[in-house]
């Protein structure tokens, strides 16, 4: 049985579409997993990136935080965060949000740094106070940059968020465990197929919100 007849298998399933284990359900806490963990990675790695790239400093900092951050691994990290901490959700944000917030943190520093200068001086020749020129100024810019840095940061979190389900949790990884442990095949590709489509979702999603949000004129430099 090859993998597309496992995907015709699962996805036809009737019984995979109702229920505490059915897809709907699993997908939910999966997008909930990933957006908890997004928000949290955004909150820490974004306003650090923001302020870092408008002053210039603390460049090498940040690219050994993330090098430290992306260097440990999100799995052996749930281990040792479910032993310190017990079972529950925080044990598994902790790897997420580690894992997420070096892309965050990087990318929108190296966004704010290749602003270009000339309109930034012009600004504080008016008088602009540093916030105004940070929000109205660069960060309309760098934009296109810090989404992509969220779009990165998104894309691994959603592959990753399959861990929770290594320590009782749901989503998507929920059929990948299982799968293996009864030895279901079907289950196991059914819920790969899942994760890989929500990365290609998360994909189109960002690239919707870029079209929206970033200028036409930024878009086109």
């Amino acid at each position: 049985m090859n993998v597309l007849n496992f995907v015709n298998a699962f996805f036809s399933d009737s019984a995979h579409w109702h229920g505490y284990d059915g897809i709907p359900a699993r997908l939910g806490e999966h997008v909930r997993y990933t957006l908890q963990a997004l928000l949290l990675a955004a909150a820490i790695g974004l306003p650090v990136g923001l302020v870092t790239g408008h002053y210039g400093r603390g460049g090498n900092a940040l690219s050994l935080v993330a090098t430290a951050g992306r260097a440990l691994p999100s799995f052996g990290l749930l281990v040792l965060m479910t032993t310190l901490l017990g079972f529950g959700m925080l044990p598994v944000m902790i790897p997420l949000v580690v894992l997420a917030v070096p892309p965050i943190l990087v990318t929108t520093y190296e966004a704010m740094r290749s602003v270009d200068p000339s309109p930034v001086d012009a600004a504080r020749g008016m008088g602009m106070h540093e916030s105004r020129i940070l929000f109205q100024v660069e960060l309309p810019a760098a934009l296109p940059l810090i989404l992509s840095g969220l779009r990165s940061a998104a894309i691994q979190i959603v592959s990753t968020a399959t861990i929770a389900a290594y320590v009782s949790l749901g989503g998507l990884g929920r059929y990948i465990v299982d799968g293996l442990y009864q030895r279901d095949y079907e289950k196991v590709v059914g819920g790969a197929t899942l994760v890989a489509v929500l990365a290609l979702v998360t994909l189109t999603l960002f690239w919707a919100v870029a079209r929206v949000a970033v200028s036409p004129g930024v878009r086109r430099r």
